[in-house]
């Protein structure tokens, strides 16, 4: 069995300080799918979104996010059991900091225990431990998290869930004549340069950390597929009918190409 890691983000995963249950009940459906063809790792976003429905504070203060996220954690692993519980799956949630992946022993040690709940069909879903940790022990967002656990576990895929198709030439939302790139084994030049600026008020990223995502796995020649949460077709058709859509694709070059 190929291993994919799945990244999901709060835009895609929630909607007016609440989780989106239908959008969550159609990604629980499809790695219900999947995870009869593939090894799934889920890497979540959505803690932060969903416990600011429980304590509306101040977000922007650094000690008011940990206490967010630690109220929310426990209601978006809530509505995942929820809704797993409809496919018979068993979830297990494992939260990670930058630091577990700078120590063999701390590495080895998640990746052992993700090794055993995949040998035991049971779902990881990862998450930054933002709760107990400082700034300088974080990523700060889900998709450098993700595609170190990606390289880490040694998925042969990471797919990112967003609230965009892809990576376009330049902004879509401003552009009409944007166009989308289908396939990039290299980044365009000054392409990680860029601010971060995520659509969503409760998302960390944005497009330029989907980008060094991207170029990290790339890098270590491991492949990345971007493309549309909200609609799941493409994402779909790209793991089970090995047909690419839509979205963008970030694949190393060959070594006859290189």
């Amino acid at each position: 069995m190929k291993r994919i890691v799945i990244k999901v983000g709060s835009a895609v995963l929630t909607q007016d300080n609440e989780i989106a249950k239908e959008r969550m009940l159609n990604l629980v459906n499809l790695i219900a799918k999947l995870r009869k063809k593939y090894e799934v790792i889920l890497v979540s976003s959505g803690a932060v979104a969903a416990g600011y429905s429980a304590l509306r504070i101040d977000k922007s203060k650094q000690i008011s996010k940990k206490a967010i996220a630690a109220a929310g954690q426990p209601i978006l692993m809530s509505s995942y059991k929820k809704k797993f519980d409809i496919f018979a799956i068993d979830t297990a949630q494992i939260l990670l900091t930058e630091d577990d992946f700078d120590s063999r022993k701390r590495t080895k040690i998640f990746q052992e225990i993700i090794n055993t709940h995949l040998e035991n069909r049971i779902l990881p879903i990862v998450n930054e431990n933002d709760i107990s940790s400082t700034p300088e022990q974080l990523f700060g967002d889900n998709d450098q998290l993700s595609a170190n656990v990606a390289h880490a576990v040694d998925a042969d895929f990471l797919i990112v869930l967003s609230d965009i198709d892809g990576y376009y030439d330049k902004n879509p939302s401003e552009h009409k004549d944007a166009k989308l790139y289908k396939v990039l084994t290299e980044l365009p030049e000054g392409a990680l340069e860029d601010k971060a600026t995520p659509n969503n008020p409760f998302a960390t990223g944005g497009i330029v950390t989907k980008l060094k995502a991207a170029d990290f796995l790339m890098k270590r020649g491991k492949k990345m597929l971007l493309t549309n949460g909200f609609n799941l077709s493409a994402a779909e058709s790209f793991l089970l009918e090995k047909k690419h859509t839509l979205g963008t694709l970030f694949a190393p070059k060959k070594k006859e190409e290189e």
